[in-house]
């Protein structure tokens, strides 16, 4: 996938045409909040792994979560994206129960993101109400998956999202980009493995190291390499949803408008409270869109407008989901 700048202008261009004829200027503003960073898996790349002593772990109870959700929903979300460790404590039924409360007092699509359970919780899940779920596989390569995954198979992970494929959640997930030991061949069956999932969303990001991780002394991922997966990823699945991610603005100032630019149209401002956001680091330098207070939305869609787009604060459901119900 080796281009010339020009190349890789015209491959963005081309993908930015397909955004617009797909879904217009809108970005999709979904509310993300980060309800525990307690985690009983063991990634080598993940600040949350369970052996990392160094982090403050914390884990919101139902309370804290519905009003996390009220404060989103006043401000204007309808969507609301929760994202977690794989917590022990989280059980399925557990967070049924929460969702349920969600959905019983907003009118809210509600996206989980906490990793594998079973074919039953997962349908457990979609009667209660969940709409959404994300779970990346991170690499398609099944050797640098285990190795990079402390033993868990990318197998396993792709029965999940199959899982979930067949619960009728809407599916969302996605890779690193420039992985320790990631190829030219790896990255091209990451977009092979995303196109044969026919995901709804695609999440994607560079790898940041992290030095509470064994992988802390690693060189991160390339911006540039990110912006080009994300136009290919557009080309592939013109009608998924596509975050810029907040680990691209970590990595590069203007990361996040560069993927919006080469064909991503949602984007997941912080919700989570202020006494636990700090602690849910992935990865160091986490500079995520904050949203406290209602001025912070406003400049938002003060910076959209800024690049020739706008903030559409709709439930934002994929137009693959309509097609294949067609």
């Amino acid at each position: 996938m080796l281009m010339t700048d020009r190349e890789t202008a015209i491959l963005v261009a081309q993908a930015d045409r397909v955004r617009r004829e797909k879904y217009g200027d809108g970005v999709w503003v979904r509310g993300l909040l980060e309800y525990t960073n307690r985690c009983s898996q063991n990634c080598l790349y993940c600040g949350l792994r369970r052996d990392n002593r160094e982090i403050r772990r914390y884990s919101m109870d139902e309370d804290e979560i519905l009003k996390a959700a009220e404060r989103g929903y006043r401000a204007g979300f309808r969507t609301l994206v929760l994202q977690g460790g794989e917590d022990p404590d989280w059980t399925a039924s557990r967070l049924c129960r929460t969702v349920e409360s969600i959905k019983s007092r907003f009118d809210v699509a509600v996206t989980l993101s906490c990793g594998i359970f079973g074919a039953e919780d997962y349908r457990s899940m979609a009667s209660a109400g969940v709409n959404r779920f994300l779970m990346r596989f991170e690499t398609s390569d099944q050797e640098l998956h285990r190795k990079l995954r402390d033993g868990v198979t990318l197998s396993r992970r792709i029965q999940a999202l199959s899982d979930l494929r067949e619960a009728g959640i809407e599916l969302g997930s996605g890779f690193m980009v420039g992985l320790p030991g990631e190829t030219e061949e790896i990255r091209q069956g990451n977009l092979a493995l995303c196109r044969d999932l026919g995901l709804d969303m695609v999440g994607i990001g560079p790898f940041i190291p992290n030095p509470q991780t064994p992988l802390g002394q690693c060189s991160p991922g390339a911006m540039e390499d990110v912006v080009k997966m994300t136009a290919l990823l557009r080309l592939t699945l013109p009608y998924a949803n596509i975050p810029a991610t907040t680990a691209a603005g970590s990595l590069c100032s203007n990361g996040r408008e560069a993927m919006l630019g080469a064909g991503a149209n949602v984007l997941m401002p912080n919700i989570t409270p202020p006494c636990y956001r700090d602690h849910y680091q992935l990865y160091p330098g986490k500079t995520s869109l904050k949203m406290d207070h209602l001025p912070e939305l406003e400049e938002i869609d003060r910076s959209l407008r800024e690049i020739g787009r706008h903030m559409d604060m709709g439930r934002g459901d994929s137009l693959s989901i309509g097609l294949r119900s067609s």
